[in-house]
Parts: structure tokens; C-alpha cells; sequence
């Protein structure tokens, strides 16, 4: 499910608005009354960005036929997609750390206006890099812009590449992977190569992700769910080789969530017994869970076992309020799938992993311990929580 940060692209717009340079819509908020309104609501118009639609885009109906490289470019005649990657990784000392790199493309109309002009763009792009320092106790953000006007920004359909300036994860050598991803900002920086060990994972039904009841609150989606990495990370001045795994999302869509869903839990695990898990609960704005809750278990040999609303079930066992935001989060969870005899306690590797750039979320490194079968399972991941 990933990331469907509508929210994102509206300041994004304020952004473009003030570039000097030509655009073809006419982006001044004052010009657009839900603009306006969205702009200055945060957090309280999250999910009714979320639940926006228009019926010009392009919809997630049924299930397709992927292909890759084509799948891994950009399908522009949707309103949002993202590429999406996390990991957690150390180095020889075993010092940890977590990191996030997410590239997003907002579609403004689903028809492109002729031009000449090579600025004239209908695609624009948001990406997030952010740094979990846990010896530290540090967590490091950055935010970039741009359209995908005169190749600032975009998406390859010859191999894996998506790029925002300098930031970019792209394959080397070949159409997919292994995969180079490098960001950096002032005061922190990443450069890793990601090596798929499983193929990719179609989630949902065969790559349909369904979000709620209505036709089209849908998305395309498919994951690679272990990717050993190796690299290093630099914090200020000092460097750090790392290595550990990662775990990457692709996702597309027009629209997702509906108007009685309010955000949601996302979990992404990877397992010491070679095996991934990967969850979303929907919470309703009743407070009630959505049925449309799921996600998958991939086994050590690849192998899906999809799992619905009722398969799993998530407790919440300790809350933390933000600092920056008084947003308050579940700090700590126990996830159980009873007909896989898995439970699992997720605890954050830092608490303070909230994200405060153009929209407000958290997203954060995370520890498992737990049993699989009676036996002590553990592992790392990432938990990403919206809607608080």
C-alpha cells in the first residue's frame, strides 16, 4: 500500500507556483478553492485528500499483466505513484542504523497540453531521505522538489531509474538490478547497492492492492522484499560502511483510500528465518478496522501466503506524543498471525522517527522479536504510521 500522500502534492503546487519558469496551469491557491483549503489544513484534510477522485485518471480496476523494466517507470496517466525504499543496516561495530528513500510523482491533469517548450511538464516530484541514527539517538530528514521538466526529474521504462536532481536509484549495468542508490543533504548522506535475493511480490490480488469497497480505491503494487545492501552512510563529516538488508515498494494509483478511512498502520518485516511480512491496517474514522486490511507473508522460498483483515492482529502495547507535532503514535505492538502461529513484538529502534517536511507522518526502523511455530524468531523493519 505505500504512501498515498496526496497531501504532498498540493504544497507541492504552492512550490511550483512561485518557480520562474513556464508551467500550464494556473497554480495561484487563490485561484482554486479546495486548493486553498488543503494548504491550510495539514494534518486535519489528510484523509479527504486521500479520498479525492477524478474520473480522468486512469483507475486501478483489475488485476494486469506486469513487465519489467516498462513496470518500473512511471505510468503517468495515474494521478500518483511512488518507488519506495528502506533498510536497516550496521556496520563492523555493530552500530545501527535505518534509513528511508521515497521518490513520489503527482500527475496535475491526465491529459499533457503540446508544447515546445521543454519546462512544460504535467508530472512533478517529491522525494524523502531520512537517516535513523540510533547510537545517536538522531533522526535526519530532507525533502526534495521538482517537475519532470528538462530531465530534472522522472523515470526510466528502459531500466530501473528515478531520479530528483542528484538524488536517484538506478540500475547498474542491467534492467533491474543491482540497483545504486545515492542522496545526500548537508548534514547526511547515503550510497548503497541493493542485490535482489527474491523476485518480486505481487501484493494483493495478483498486484491489485484493494483499499476499500468502492470500484478503483485501488493500487498496482509490487514489492522486492529482500535486497542485501552494502554501502556507506555519512553523518556530518564521518563516514560509515554498512551493509544489511532493505526492502523496496511500487505503487500506483488514482485513488485509494475512501471518505470513512482515516490513515494507516503499515509494517514491513523481514524475518530471521529468511522469511518477510508486510501488513496494513486501515483504521476507519469510527475507530473501527477496515475490512479491507491485508497483506502477505513471503516465505524463505519466495513463496506469497496472502492474508486478510482477519488473519492478523495488532495490539497496541505503548503510545509516544511527538515533541514537534503533539502528535500521539503506538510506540510499541504485538502483531499476531494465529494460522501461521506467529507472534510478533515490534518496538522502534528510536521513538522519535516522525516526519515534519511538506506533510507530517512517521516512519521508522524497527526491532521484531517474537516465535514462529514455538520457535524465538527476530528481525528488522520499517513501520509507517499516518493519520495520527
Amino acid at each position: 500500500m505505500r504512501k498515498l500522500i496526496f497531501l504532498g502534492l498540493v504544497i507541492l503546487l504552492a512550490v511550483l507556483w512561485w518557480l520562474p519558469v513556464e508551467f500550464p496551469f494556473d497554480l495561484k491557491p487563490g485561484k482554486d478553492k479546495s486548493f486553498s483549503k488543503t494548504l491550510s489544513k495539514k494534518d486535519d484534510a489528510f484523509s479527504d485528500v486521500l479520498s479525492e477522485d477524478d474520473q480522468n485518471f486512469a483507475r486501478a480496476l483489475k488485476p494486469r499483466k506486469f513487465s519489467f523494466p516498462l513496470d518500473h517507470g512511471a505510468h503517468n496517466q495515474y494521478r500518483t505513484e511512488w518507488w519506495y525504499f528502506t533498510g536497516n543496516l550496521s556496520n563492523a561495530q555493530s552500530r545501527r542504523f535505518g534509513y528511508e528513500l521515497t521518490f513520489f510523482r503527482f500527475a496535475l491533469r491526465p491529459d499533457m497540453l503540446a508544447s515546445k517548450s521543454a519546462w512544460r511538464s504535467d508530472q512533478v516530484y517529491m522525494a524523502h531521505l531520512t537517516l535513523t541514527d540510533v547510537e545517536n539517538n538522531r533522526f535526519y530528514t530532507n525533502e526534495r522538489f521538482s517537475r519532470a521538466g528538462n530531465g530534472l526529474a522522472g523515470a526510466s521504462d528502459k531500466q530501473y531509474q528515478v531520479w530528483l536532481y542528484d538524488w536517484s536509484a538506478s540500475a547498474r549495468g542491467g534492467a533491474d538490478f543491482p540497483l545504486r542508490l545515492s542522496a545526500k543533504s548537508d548534514d547526511f548522506a547515503i550510497d548503497f547497492e541493493l542485490r535482489a535475493q527474491k523476485g518480486p511480490v505481487f501484493q494483493g490480488e495478483n498486484g491489485l492492492s484493494r483499499k476499500s469497497d468502492e470500484p478503483g480505491n485501488a493500487s498496482y503494487y509490487y514489492s522486492y522484499t529482500r535486497l542485501a545492501t552494502k554501502g556507506s552512510v555519512r553523518i556530518g563529516g564521518n563516514m560509515f560502511p554498512v551493509s544489511g538488508y532493505s526492502w523496496m515498494d511500487r505503487e500506483w494509483s488514482t485513488s485509494s483510500l475512501s471518505k470513512e478511512q482515516a490513515g494507516w498502520d503499515w509494517f514491513a518485516l523481514q524475518l530471521s528465518d529468511g522469511s518477510e511480512l508486510m501488513f496494513y491496517q486501515l483504521r476507519r474514522k469510527d475507530g473501527r478496522i477496515d475490512r479491507n486490511s491485508s497483506g502477505s507473508i513471503v516465505l524463505a522460498d519466495n513463496v506469497k501466503v496472502p492474508l486478510k483483515a482477519q488473519d492478523a492482529t495488532i495490539e497496541v502495547l505503548a503510545t509516544w506524543t511527538s515533541p514537534h507535532s503533539k502528535a500521539s503514535y503506538p510506540s510499541s505492538w504485538r502483531l499476531s498471525v494465529p494460522g501461521q502461529n506467529l507472534e510478533l513484538d515490534v518496538v522502534p529502534l528510536i521513538n522519535d522517527q516522525e516526519l515534519n517536511v511538506s506533510v507530517r507522518y512517521w516512519e521508522g526502523a524497527v526491532s521484531v522479536k517474537g516465535t514462529k511455530n514455538g520457535r524465538p524468531v527476530s528481525g528488522h523493519g520499517y513501520v509507517e504510521l499516518t493519520g495520527y
